[in-house]
């Protein structure tokens, strides 16, 4: 199983519009530091799952067929605007499973053009191609999901964005599994009451809670990459900072 994060960003992204601080300066001249709408790609065999929809260039990134179906956290705008133009392409529907948000976003739901929206149930597994995914509730403003990535008798990777802290059952169900890796919002840096979204304390915090094997954090703002440049803080060596076009590889146990 392949994970490829192929955005990191917060709302807004690095470098921010208008914005001159030190992370959005370096951003600007060097792309290595530029961070795209939190996304993932997450290959196993022949299945390509993409999560969340907020890559604006999502039908120039994938041909019809490439996508075995795609995940969605919630939707708020910046995880699911690329799909605004995807879903009036030509070619086979795409499966999304999605949150139960009646709401969702805009009109996605009245005209989804090639994109069949399916609601899940939290804890409730479903199987994509080779590869079981189980949703697990998180806390934000909109219904959301996380969601767990699993290889019959091999590695399973969580990915939980956007969340403020996380649910007790949620919390309990990760550390039962114990997954190889975790992928974590931490869009702040450390303030004592985050809203809405982890600051690096809370997420370290939840990190050491589930114990993962490996872990990123994920979901980064550019007021998160200010104050590392400025403070250069320690990290333990299982745990890095996700940039754009990172990817890892997790294989069977031998």
């Amino acid at each position: 199983m392949r994970i490829t994060f192929l955005g990191t960003g917060a709302a807004g992204g690095v470098p921010l519009y208008g914005c001159s601080c030190a992370a959005c300066s370096v951003a600007k001249t060097n792309a290595v530091f530029a961070r795209e709408p939190c996304s993932a790609l997450i290959e196993s065999g022949t299945t390509r799952i993409l999560i969340d929809g907020g890559l604006m260039d999502l039908h120039k990134r994938f041909a019809p067929g490439d996508l075995d179906a795609i995940v969605l956290t919630h939707f708020h705008p910046d995880h699911v605007q690329g799909l605004f133009h995807l879903r009036w392409g030509k070619g086979p529907s795409i499966p999304v499973f999605i949150p139960p948000d009646p709401d969702g976003c805009a009109d996605l739901f009245r005209h989804p053009g090639i994109l069949d929206f399916n609601p899940q149930k939290a804890f409730s597994a479903f199987e994509i191609g080779g590869l079981k995914v189980t949703p697990v509730p998180l806390i934000h403003s909109k219904p959301t999901f996380g969601y767990v990535f699993e290889v019959t008798g091999g590695p399973t990777f969580a990915y939980l964005t956007d969340t403020r802290g996380l649910p007790n059952d949620t919390q309990h169900f990760l550390q039962t599994i114990k997954p190889d890796g975790l992928a974590i919002d931490c869009t702040f840096p450390p303030s004592g009451q985050p809203k809405g979204h982890n600051d690096w304390t809370l997420a370290l915090d939840c990190i050491q809670a589930v114990d993962p094997a490996q872990a990123w954090l994920i979901h980064i703002s550019h007021e998160l990459d200010n104050w590392r440049q400025s403070t250069n803080p320690a990290l333990p060596n299982r745990i890095n900072v996700a940039r754009d076009g990172d990817w890892v590889d997790f294989t069977l146990p031998s």
